[in-house]
């Protein structure tokens, strides 16, 4: 008789298999095998807030599947996803099975790799209730929120529309940002920036006005600005304090789930989703030339900033032996992880320090071969040295106004050889400065005064938006992905280029959590229930308790708002299109396949339309207008808008520019490395 392994992943089952040999059969459970059910509330919240699980339609096969193999089995083993979804799917699969819940058959891995396989199969433990009810009480909360709420947007807001705990303080966020860029209140401002140099035709160096020495100086409008300039015609300029300095900056630190969701939505323009599915990917093994079967990094949902010493020594061992000694810290570099940190596992890192991603490129694809690239260099530089930079700051008199100037040099490159961490914001880049001494009288090359405007805060965009919701303490990284692809599939939010906006269905509703659940939409009670969810998991709170704590307020509120509150009209987004059957302005709707044109006619005038996006330059087939359009993935391409009669479509962007050989309309190929070419087949020209 065999021993049997249940994991959740197909993929991942066929990697275990090949450690595990010819004694151990694997199946996989392809993630919940049971759940509520879906047409109905399935907790009963008058009896202890019972669930009522059911198997999931369309897994009769499976399941019988799993219970002849395990009755030919002499061993089970629970292999699934070490969180608390795999600890719950693993307790259903006891259940399913008829194993004893106190029998050590729970076995769990960080990293899909032989020796962390078999070593864990070595060291079964017990189900980890605490870890399971920490689950159901997150299942169970967020569907009473969902099939309670959900109904009554259905009656007072309009049909098909959903609330959830997690979701709706992520639109708040959205919402409460576009609220705050509509409030924003612009104010002039000028800066007044000089280029100088050391000598009359020397290496010149932008030097940026202050004040005067002993006050910064707010200029407001022109009037000043050309006050100043005009004083400051006659006036010399001279380096009157000249400090130098060292300066060490450390690495970032390995990824956890929100920054590498973050990073490769920066670097790479992957989306939170695209992003975890290919992190999945490598985590649950790729065929690799040469080596095998193996898992590339570990566990892909982690708050942790540890790592293991072995990893650590590997890491270490490459650095040296690539780098040399000197790009090694003198002492070991430990990273803190937040505060409200669970810490279940490692940072994501690469499961085998040593396997390069040139190693391992002919073996991925092009989402893997980048995603596995920006985890591995992130997780080297997390153990490399400081840069150090040589910092030089000037100040220059000119007559009784201050300027300043500063820069810095890198005296040892340090991580930066490897990896540089990629920011929201950008700053101007501080450039080396020319030899400068104290005393030293400088030549001013030119003058002159910018004017500026405060802008108000920027739109989230995939990364920022994450980056909130982690600071804010909603979900947890195994949501971030799946809240945000909610938030937008169900037309709350959109999209505006890499922006993130709330579309006018997302402020009415939220408007309307707001005035009648206050809570649900609260950041900080939304974050306070997360940590209640921490401590069902270490043991410290009941989860019935939590339950009932919150039950109660909420069905209070839900009833008082059914009955007091009037339904709330949605507004229709006019547009300039005007119904050639009636002539009113045609308005926005959304149907089963997206949005389209409607007459607010309607029953008297049924006429509806595509909503078509027109873009630059014309088709270079047949000379028809450019149109933008979206794949089922949800990508940008173009297209003619004599479709179908004409099938041109390309990924990438037209612009204004005509080609010099043939002269129709030029493309930007899409990409770091992307130039400007000619779609006109025959033509070739490229730039």
């Amino acid at each position: 008789m065999s021993k049997l392994v249940i994991m959740e992943s197909p993929s991942k089952a066929k990697t275990v298999k090949k450690y595990l040999g010819s004694d151990y059969e694997v199946i996989a459970s392809v993630g919940h095998i049971r759940d509520l059910p879906k047409s109905l509330l399935g907790v009963d919240v008058e009896h202890g807030f019972t669930p009522r699980y059911v198997d999931i339609p369309g897994k009769s096969a499976l399941i019988r599947q799993l219970k002849e193999a395990a009755a030919r089995s002499e061993r089970i083993f629970l292999a699934t996803d070490p969180d608390r979804e795999g600890e719950a799917i693993a307790w259903h699969l006891a259940l399913l099975l008829g194993m004893p819940l106190t029998q050590e058959n729970r076995v769990t891995f960080n990293e899909i790799t032989r020796t962390a396989v078999t070593a864990g199969i070595q060291v079964p433990r017990q189900l980890d209730m605490n870890l399971v009810n920490a689950q159901q009480a997150r299942r169970v909360l967020d569907r009473i929120v969902g099939y309670k709420l959900s109904p009554f947007l259905w009656k007072k807001v309009r049909k098909g529309l959903s609330a959830g705990r997690v979701q709706s303080a992520t639109v708040s966020l959205v919402v409460d940002r576009e609220n705050e860029i509509r409030a924003f209140v612009s104010e002039e401002y000028w800066t007044l920036d000089a280029t100088l140099s050391v000598t009359e035709k020397g290496r010149t160096f932008p030097a940026k006005f202050y004040g005067t020495a002993t006050s910064k100086i707010k200029i407001k409008n022109k009037e000043q600005a050309d006050a100043i300039l005009e004083e400051l015609k006659t006036a010399s300029y001279q380096a009157t304090t000249v400090k130098t300095g060292t300066r060490r900056v450390a690495p970032a630190p390995p990824f956890t789930t929100s920054t590498m969701q973050q990073e490769a939505n920066r670097r790479l323009n992957f989306s939170s989703r695209r992003t975890m599915k290919t992190a999945q990917e490598l985590y649950e093994g790729v065929e690799v030339a040469g080596v095998g079967a193996t898992g590339l990094i570990t566990y892909m949902r982690t708050d942790s900033l540890r790592i293991s010493e072995e990893a650590r020594r590997a890491g270490n061992d490459y650095i040296r032996h690539t780098f040399g000694d000197g790009y090694l810290p003198p002492k070991a570099r430990y990273y803190k992880s937040k505060s409200n940190a669970q810490d279940a596992h490692e940072a994501i890192r690469p499961s085998v320090p040593s396997l390069t991603p040139e190693q391992v490129k002919n073996s991925l694809t092009g989402d893997q071969y980048k995603l596995y690239k920006l985890i591995w260099e992130r997780f080297m530089a997390s153990l490399m040295a400081d840069q150090i930079q040589n910092t030089c700051q000037v100040d220059i008199s000119a007559g009784k106004y201050l300027f300043k100037a500063s820069g810095y040099t890198v005296e040892f490159d340090g991580h930066a050889a490897l990896y540089v961490e990629e920011k929201d914001e950008k700053s101007d880049e501080n450039k080396p400065l020319p030899v400068i001494h104290q005393g030293d009288t400088l030549f001013c090359r030119k003058i002159g005064g910018n004017q500026h405007f405060t802008q108000p805060p920027a739109r989230y965009n995939e990364a920022t938006l994450i980056k909130a919701m982690e600071e804010s303490g909603i979900g947890r990284p195994s949501t971030y992905a799946a809240t945000v692809s909610t938030i937008l599939s169900r037309e709350y939010v959109e999209r505006d280029g890499k922006a993130i906006k709330p579309t006018l269905l997302g402020e009415v509703v939220t408007g309307l959590m707001k005035e009648q659940f206050p809570e649900v939409v609260d950041l900080e009670f939304t974050a306070h229930m997360e940590e209640q969810l921490d401590g069902v998991e270490h043991g410290k709170d009941d989860w019935v308790h939590v339950l009932e704590q919150f039950y109660g307020g909420f069905s209070e509120t839900l009833a008082k708002a059914e009955k007091d509150m009037e339904k709330v009209k949605v507004p229709e987004v006019e547009t300039d299109e005007v119904c050639e059957l009636c002539g009113r302005r045609m308005v926005i709707k959304t149907g089963r396949y997206g949005k389209f044109l409607a007459c607010p006619g309607y029953p008297t005038c049924k006429n509806t339309k595509r909503i078509v996006e027109t873009a630059e330059g014309e088709c270079p087939k047949c000379g028809g207008q450019l149109v933008s359009k979206k794949s089922r993935g949800g990508r940008k391409f173009y297209g003619c808008v004599n479709y179908p009669k004409c099938d041109f479509a390309t990924w990438n962007d037209p612009t204004k520019e005509t080609c010099p050989k043939c002269g129709k309309t030029l493309f930007r190929k899409k990409g770091k490395n992307g130039g400007i070419v000619c779609l006109t087949e025959g033509c070739g020209y490229e730039k």
